[in-house]
C-alpha cells in the first residue's frame, strides 16, 4: 500500500475512534424531532410516498431531499436506534477526512502538510456539532459531495492541460457531485468560487492573471453558477414557507450587518483557541459600535496582508477567501434562527483557514530550518490538544438536558436554550423544573408564542385550566393563524365546561387548517360530554379520514365506538377494524391500543381475544410502570365473565344537548 493511502486510512480510522462516543448518544429535542423522531415520512423508511415528499416538501424551512433520503435509509436499517443514526454521521465525517487528505495531496503534493490539515479538520472541537448532532447530517453529507466535486475538478484541470478526452467526463462528475451536494445542503452555493480560487492556486489555470483569462475561467463554470442560482431560488421559497427565518422587523438589516463581522472574528478565535463552545449563541441585545469597528479593522487588515502576499504565498489568499466565501451563506445577512453564530457553520469554511495556516507554518519552519522532529512534535501537541478538547466537548451532546445546561452555563440571556431545556425536563416528567425554565425564558423574550403554548400545556396537565387558558390565549395573540393553539384554547374551555366557546375555538382551528385532524377529535369529545353522541361519532370519522395512519385517533375512536353506553353510537365492527389498524401501526407496543382492541373484541362477542388483549395491555402497562392499573384489571375480569365494557363519556353536570 502506498504511503498516501495508508495516511488516509489512518486518518479516517483515528477519526472513528475519536468520535466513537457519539454512537451512544440519544436523539435531541432540537430539530431531531422534525428530522427523524416525529417525522412520519422519515420514520417509515424508504417508501414511494417518502421519496415524493423528500423532493417536493419544504419541511422545517428547508429543501434538502438527499439529506431526507439518508435519514430514511437509516430508519429503514436501524428504525429509531439513536446510536446507529449517530454512528452513520461519524462514518460520513471519517470519509470526509480521507477525501480532504486525498484532495490536498493531489493539489499540493505535500504529504505531511496535507495530513496535518486533514487531521485539524477531523479532530477540531468546533466540528463536534456537525458530527454529534444528528440533524446536521446535511453538513457532513454536503461536504462529502463538495470534496468529491473538488477532486473531480482537479482531475479535470489536469486532463484539460493535455487535452485529454477524459476532461469532459471529469467536468461532468464534478458538476454532478456539486448538484448532489446542493441537494444535501444549499450552503454549497459558493463552491463555484472555490473552483476559481483553485484555478489561481495551485492549479494555476489563470496564468497569466489577466481579466480576460479570469473571465474565461468564470464562463467555463456557467453550469455551476446556474445550479447555484437555482438552489438560491428554491431555498428562498423553502425558508419563506417555514418558520426558520427570523422576521426582518425583529432583526434589522443594520443589526445583521453589525453582527456579521463580529461573527467572522469569533469564528477565527474559536478556530485558533476553542473555548466555551455550545449549541446556541444568542443574539446580543445590543452591539457596541466600537466592537463592530474593531472587527471590521481586524478583518480588513488581515485581508490586506493576505492580498499583499498573493505572489510569494498564494495559498494565503486562497485559504482566506475560501474561509470567507463559504461563510457568506450563513453569516446572518439573511437571518435564519435566533443565533448570533453557530459552530456547525465552520465545517466547510475551516478547510480554507487550516490550509492557509498550515502551509504558512510549514514555510516558516523551512525558512528558519526548524528540525523536522521538533516540527513534528509541535504538530503532534496541537493535534493532541484538539483531540482532548473534542473529547471534552463531545459529552455535552449526549442528551438534550446536558446540551442546554451547557449552553446556559457559557452564555447569557439564552432564551432558546431555556425553552429547549424546559422541553427536555417536561419530557422527563419534571413539570416544576420545566415551568421554571419556561418562565425564565419568558422573562427574557416575552414575544415567543411557543413559550406560552408550552406553559399552557403543563398547566393543563396539572389541572390549572384557567391559567392554561390564559397562556394559550397569549399564544394566540402572538400567532393568531396557528390552528394548533386555537385547538388548545378550545380544549381548555371544554375542560372548564364552556362548551359553546370551545366549539367556536375548534371551528376556528378547522378553518385555519382543514387538514388538521385534532379539532375534529376535540369537538367529538365536547359533543360526547354534552350527550351529543351521534354528532361526536361523525366528528371522529372525519378525524380518522384526515389522519388514517394516526394510531392515537384510531384507538380513541375505536374505544368510543366499542364502549359507549349509548347503544345507538356503538359500531363494534368498525371499532375492531380501527383498533386492529392502530395495533399494527404501533407494532403491538402500546397498552392503550391493546385496551381499545380488547373493548372492540368484547363488543363483537369475541371474549377470548378480548381477554388476550386486556392481558397484553396490563403487561405492557406494568412493564412501563404506569399507575392506575385497576381499570385494566376490572376489564379483564369482565371479559372472563363474557361481559363487554361500557362507559359514559358525558361530563358530570354537562348541559343537555340542544
Amino acid at each position: 500500500m502506498s504511503r498516501p493511502r495508508l495516511v488516509a486510512l489512518l486518518l479516517a480510522f483515528a477519526t472513528l475512534v475519536v468520535f466513537l462516543p457519539a454512537a451512544r448518544f440519544a436523539f435531541l429535542n432540537f430539530d431531531d424531532n422534525d428530522y427523524v423522531t416525529e417525522n412520519a415520512f422519515v420514520k417509515n423508511g424508504l417508501t414511494g410516498a417518502g421519496l415524493q415528499w423528500a423532493f417536493t416538501a419544504f419541511h422545517a424551512g428547508n429543501w434538502h431531499p438527499l439529506t431526507w433520503l439518508t435519514h430514511m435509509l437509516d430508519c429503514e436499517l436501524f428504525q429509531l436506534n439513536a446510536g446507529a443514526h449517530h454512528f452513520v454521521n461519524v462514518l460520513w465525517h471519517a470519509a470526509n477526512v480521507a477525501l480532504l487528505f486525498a484532495l490536498l495531496w493531489r493539489l499540493t503534493a505535500r504529504l505531511w502538510p496535507a495530513a496535518l490539515i486533514a487531521a485539524l479538520f477531523a479532530w477540531h472541537p468546533l466540528h463536534v456539532e456537525s458530527v454529534a448532532w444528528l440533524s446536521e447530517r446535511k453538513d457532513v453529507l454536503s461536504t462529502c459531495f463538495a470534496l468529491l466535486s473538488l477532486l473531480a475538478y482537479a482531475k479535470y484541470a489536469e486532463a484539460s492541460k493535455v487535452q485529454s478526452p477524459k476532461s469532459k467526463v471529469y467536468f461532468g462528475l464534478s458538476l454532478t457531485a456539486f448538484a448532489l451536494g446542493l441537494l444535501a445542503k444549499p450552503m454549497l452555493v459558493t463552491l463555484p468560487f472555490v473552483l476559481l480560487l483553485l484555478d489561481y492556486w495551485p492549479l494555476q489555470r489563470g496564468s497569466p492573471p489577466t481579466g480576460r483569462n479570469w473571465l474565461r475561467r468564470a464562463g467555463e463554470k456557467w453550469p455551476f453558477f446556474l445550479l447555484t442560482a437555482g438552489s438560491c431560488v428554491v431555498t428562498f421559497f423553502a425558508q419563506r414557507q417555514g418558520e426558520a427565518v427570523v422576521s426582518l422587523t425583529k432583526v434589522s438589516l443594520v443589526y445583521r450587518l453589525e453582527n456579521a463581522p463580529l461573527a467572522v472574528v469569533n469564528y477565527v478565535l474559536n478556530l485558533v483557541w476553542p473555548t466555551n463552545l455550545c449549541a446556541l449563541y444568542p443574539l446580543p441585545g445590543k452591539i457596541s459600535a466600537s466592537s463592530v469597528v474593531a472587527a471590521v479593522v481586524v478583518l480588513a487588515l488581515t485581508s490586506i496582508v493576505v492580498w499583499r502576499q498573493r505572489r510569494p504565498r498564494p495559498y494565503l489568499v486562497v485559504g482566506w477567501l475560501w474561509f470567507l466565501g463559504t461563510l457568506v451563506p450563513v453569516i446572518g445577512l439573511v437571518q435564519v434562527g435566533g443565533q448570533a453564530m453557530a459552530d456547525r457553520y465552520t465545517y466547510l469554511p475551516s478547510i480554507g483557514f487550516f490550509l492557509a495556516l498550515v502551509l504558512l507554518a510549514a514555510d516558516f519552519a523551512a525558512r528558519i530550518r526548524l528540525p523536522k522532529p521538533l516540527a513534528a512534535g509541535i504538530a503532534a501537541l496541537i493535534l493532541a490538544g484538539c483531540v482532548l478538547a473534542t473529547e471534552r466537548q463531545l459529552p455535552y451532546w449526549r442528551d438534550s438536558e446536558t446540551l442546554f445546561r451547557r449552553a446556559l452555563a457559557v452564555t447569557q440571556n439564552n432564551d432558546i436554550a431555556l425553552v429547549n431545556l424546559g422541553a427536555a425536563l417536561d419530557e422527563q416528567n419534571r413539570p416544576a423544573e420545566a415551568l421554571a425554565a419556561y418562565r425564565q425564558a419568558l422573562s427574557i423574550e416575552p414575544g415567543r408564542y411557543q413559550l406560552h403554548s408550552n406553559l399552557g400545556r403543563i398547566l393543563s396537565q396539572q389541572g390549572h385550566h384557567l391559567d392554561a387558558l390564559a397562556e394559550y390565549r397569549a399564544a394566540v395573540r402572538l400567532r393568531p393563524g396557528n390552528a394548533v393553539i386555537h385547538n388548545a384554547v378550545g380544549s381548555e374551555l371544554a375542560a372548564l365546561g364552556r362548551f359553546s366557546e370551545a366549539l367556536a375555538a375548534f371551528a376556528e382551528a378547522e378553518r385555519l387548517d382543514p387538514n388538521y385532524p385534532w379539532p375534529h377529535v376535540e369537538t367529538a369529545k365536547a359533543y360526547l360530554q354534552q350527550g351529543r353522541d351521534a354528532d361526536a361519532v361523525a366528528e371522529l370519522r372525519a378525524a380518522f379520514r384526515l389522519a388514517p395512519e394516526n394510531f392515537q385517533i384510531l384507538a380513541y375512536a375505536a374505544r368510543v365506538l366499542a364502549a359507549n353506553e349509548n347503544a345507538a353510537a356503538r359500531d363494534g365492527q368498525q371499532a375492531l377494524a380501527l383498533a386492529v389498524k392502530a395495533n399494527v401501526l404501533t407494532g403491538g407496543s402500546q397498552p392503550f391500543v391493546f385496551d381499545a382492541l380488547g373493548m372492540a373484541f368484547a363488543e363483537t362477542g369475541d371474549f377470548t381475544n378480548a381477554q388476550t388483549c386486556a392481558q397484553n395491555a396490563l403487561d405492557l402497562a406494568t412493564a412501563a410502570r404506569m399507575k392506575a392499573l385497576e381499570p385494566l384489571q376490572k376489564r379483564l375480569e369482565l371479559y372472563k365473565n363474557r361481559q363487554p365494557w361500557r362507559e359514559s363519556f358525558r361530563a358530570t353536570n354537562a348541559p343537555a344537548a340542544q
